[in-house]
């Protein structure tokens, strides 16, 4: 049986009877998203494949419980998404800050001495910081809203928020990411470096 063959409310009826094909079938339908949205909170890919997948494990465990909207899970899935990846940030901060302390020895094939990889991981650490400033109830309804094009509506409803409420929490907190992320002129695209013709030096 395939995603194909069954609309995803068939799905997670057949998940709910503890149909273990029918939840692979959206998880192969949803882990793309899910693991976009998780490496946006985190910004590394190894953080965000735990994150996706511990969100697919409460998914599991608690499909009794689980709000559907507009006929699928994935804002229920994406708001718990952003829950693990507090949750993980909060529990590893210890962790991490004794590893950063740590003198290390940069392999010269690491990946981070290139200038445009720096560059990208600098900018996805910037997005991952401006996202934890939010509150928890505004990073739900910024992903919900800004990163998966729901409607304030929809949104509003997963959250259990009015959609005025919804709309208004959002204004402010577009506001304070522009805060987050605006006036930080340190990390600039590096200058791509000039081509050697075939016998010329350079």
């Amino acid at each position: 049986m395939g995603s194909n063959e069954n609309g995803e409310a068939e799905l997670w009826s057949l998940s709910l009877a503890g149909r273990g094909d029918a939840f692979g079938a959206l998880y192969d339908r949803h882990r793309d998203r899910v693991f976009r949205h998780a490496y946006r909170l985190c910004g590394n890919h190894h953080d965000a494949e735990d994150i996706m997948a511990a969100s697919f494990l409460e998914l599991w465990r608690r499909r009794k419980h689980v709000r559907v909207v507009d006929g699928s899970i994935l804002p229920w899935l994406l708001v718990t998404t952003a829950n693990t990846a507090r949750n993980r940030a909060r529990t590893d901060f210890r962790y991490r800050r004794l590893l950063n302390s740590l003198p290390r020895r940069q392999e010269a094939n690491d990946p981070a001495t290139d200038p445009y990889s720096r560059y990208q991981n600098q900018l996805d650490q910037d997005l991952a910081r401006a996202l934890g400033t939010l509150t928890t109830e505004d990073l739900h309804l910024v992903s919900l809203i800004v990163f998966e094009e729901h409607t304030i509506a929809a949104a509003a409803e997963v959250l259990n928020l009015t959609p005025a409420a919804a709309k208004s929490r959002m204004h402010r907190a577009r506001q304070r990411l522009r805060v987050a992320l605006g006036g930080d002129a340190s990390t600039k695209p590096p200058t791509a470096p000039t081509p050697v013709l075939e016998g010329k030096r350079p």
